[in-house]
């Protein structure tokens, strides 16, 4: 059964009060099974983003302690920062990470912005996942006004709480729902005008700007603006001029991919009315929203943009295009940075992205593919970036791992007088260092002329880390796997159930034993496989590296097998048993068969390259 997992980032209206923050950290950091990943205050904009996990219980219960807590220590009738914000916890957003659906972290703040109301008597809105209507989807628009406009605000029937409370001068209100991991990202400038990050903020957001005419170049901004009138419908994003509103909607559609309307209706604009509006030019990249600002610690501009949806818009995607915007203006991007986290995929992501353009191979080691990403996208310009405190979900090794030991501790520990570590654990590091071997040897011979052969080597590569790591992996696993029929062999046995309680784990702990190595003997014969490939398509020099590579995959085929069947004569299951055997067989006849056919393709090159090398 899978754990379930929530990721809550609340943000708070206090960057600059260490005692305050901590205050509230504090109060979330009690709430048993919480695990407090990130805070990161900011003093311009005077707000702190935390982050923790845990299961949704805990979460929701970390919430609320958050909420409390701020309320007590923040006063927002004192506050003023850059960052738009609606009360002392401004936004409580739920993100779905393992075993929860969208609509379960809804309901998390569905619940939690009832109790806020009720406990705390602090106001409450929902919004995305969780927005009780369409219009109250988009945190924007929810926050319109702010706390400076929240007591007007609270007097309106069209935006009356989800959850009401009275006017709470200290607390303000808070909005809270459901969405996907939203990635908060500051791209700097060389430059100290926030209109300068305004400018190319409004190019990139989903939302755009006004559209306009002249002089445009090289700030948008400096052009005039154009208006809609009877009979003339300028379209903001190219020099359709429709005759009718509806021909310049179709025009946006078809020649430019959005919904005209809709536009507007983000903008604050009625489209049913839209003789005497603006005219709206739309942004370039959907899932983006963006804002130009100053930042007096920098001493730079920035342009902060939030990414709702990662794997739509990526943040190296708006950082190149940014970069674009800003040379065109004459001006230069230092860096960018992360506000909070950002998952492992989507910084892998940008990592293989910038390995790609450079026309290296995207088949090497997960930590050599991230700190590509920390360097091309500068994350380190203004503030240090630490892969293992910024990156959430990033594939780590217990410290008290086999592999995590050093290798002369690693191989004392398996000559001592214990059975395990033992000839299972070895052979699935046979097999990693195998898959290595060849990913090496793929990774040396990429970067020639010939494209084709590029391509195969690259996806040679990335399938060897793979295979590397998964093996990695079963290192661990085979000695656990053997601690676990220890643990069941020393169950007590006094009594008829007892007995049968312990052989019924005794017989679930040796399938177990058999499932790991059986693993291991089959992903190192891939490995063997991509051995055999990468001395075929490696470069000659390298050959004898990928042979080693074989026999080391090899060893971890034959290791395998070997620990596979060692353990079958104690299984009660026959068919069981017999399936097992059947398997080991046929995977060590392939291996037998492929390890002797790169052995002889190997030794064969190598002879004629002495027997070439005489003449």
């Amino acid at each position: 059964m899978s754990r379930k997992l929530v990721e809550c980032v609340p943000n708070i209206s206090e960057g600059r009060d260490a005692a305050k923050i901590k205050q509230v950290t504090d109060a979330i950091a009690a709430v048993p099974g919480i695990r407090l990943l990130d805070v990161d205050p900011g003093a311009d904009t005077n707000r702190t983003v935390i982050t923790f996990v845990g299961a949704p219980e805990a979460v929701l219960e970390g919430a609320f302690c958050c909420i409390r807590e701020a309320a007590r220590t923040i006063d927002m009738r004192l506050h003023h920062g850059a960052h738009p914000r609606m009360g002392a916890t401004d936004v409580v957003p739920f993100v779905p990470v393992e075993g929860v659906t969208m609509e379960d972290c809804a309901d998390l703040a569905r619940r939690l912005g009832e109790r806020v109301a009720r406990e705390l008597a602090i106001p409450v809105y929902l919004y995305e996942a969780a927005a009780s209507r369409p219009e109250r989807s988009n945190l924007a628009e929810v926050r319109k006004g702010e706390y400076e406009g929240l007591e007007m605000k609270l007097q309106d029937p069209q935006w009356q709480p989800d959850f009401p409370a009275p006017y709470n001068a200290q607390a303000g209100a808070t909005i809270m729902g459901a969405r996907e991991f939203l990635v908060a990202y500051n791209v700097t400038l060389n430059s100290g005008s926030k209109d300068h990050a305004t400018d190319i903020a409004f190019e990139l957001r989903e939302k755009g700007r006004v559209a306009r005419r002249g002089r445009v170049k090289p700030y948008y901004q400096a052009g005039e603006l154009i208006f809609y009138q009877d009979g003339s419908f300028p379209c903001g994003n190219c020099d359709f001029m429709g005759s009718t509103f509806q021909e310049t909607v179709d025009h946006c559609a078809s020649a430019h991919g959005y919904d005209l309307p809709a536009l507007m209706r983000m903008n604050d604009v009625d489209p049913a009315h839209p003789v005497g509006q603006k005219v709206r030019r739309r942004g370039i990249f959907s899932h983006c929203k963006a804002i130009g600002w100053y930042v007096d610690t920098y001493r730079r501009a920035q342009i902060s943009v939030n990414l709702t949806d990662y794997k739509q818009t990526a943040p190296h995607t708006v950082l190149e295009e940014a970069r674009r915007l800003a040379t065109e203006r004459g001006l230069v991007v230092t860096g960018s940075e992360i506000v909070g986290l950002v998952p492992f995929q989507c910084l892998l992501a940008t990592g293989r992205h910038y390995l790609r353009a450079m026309g290296k191979s995207t088949g090497v080691p997960t930590t050599d593919i991230l700190q590509t990403a920390v360097f091309s996208m500068g994350l380190g310009d203004v503030a240090p970036f630490e892969i293992e405190k910024k990156v959430l979900g990033l594939p780590t090794y217990d410290p008290k791992a086999l592999v995590s030991m050093q290798v002369h501790a690693f191989t004392d520990e398996v000559s001592r007088d214990t059975p395990a570590p033992g000839g299972g654990s070895i052979a699935a590091l046979a097999g990693s260092l195998g898959a290595a071997l060849a990913s090496m040897v793929a990774n040396l011979a990429q970067g020639g002329l010939d494209a084709e052969k590029d391509a195969k080597l690259i996806v040679l590569a990335e399938k060897a880390q793979l295979l590397k790591d998964r093996l990695m992996m079963a290192v661990d696993a085979d000695t656990n796997a053997f601690n676990a029929f220890m643990d069941a062999r020393r169950l007590p046995d006094a009594t008829p159930e007892q007995k049968a309680a312990r052989q019924a784990a005794m017989q679930a702990g040796l399938k177990v034993a058999v499932d790991v190595p059986l693993m291991t003997a089959q992903v190192s014969f891939e490995a063997l496989e991509l051995a055999g490939e990468a001395a075929r398509l490696g470069k000659v020099a390298s050959i004898t590296d990928a042979a080693v590579g074989a026999q080391m995959a090899y060893a971890g085929v034959r290791g395998g097998v070997w620990n596979v069947v060692i353990n079958l004569k104690d299984i009660a299951d026959a068919a069981y048993v017999a399936n097992m055997q059947a398997q080991c067989d046929r995977l060590l006849a392939q291996a037998v068969e492929k390890v002797t056919e790169i052995t002889a393709f190997v030794d064969q090159k190598l002879l004629d390259r002495l027997q070439k090398g005489k003449k």
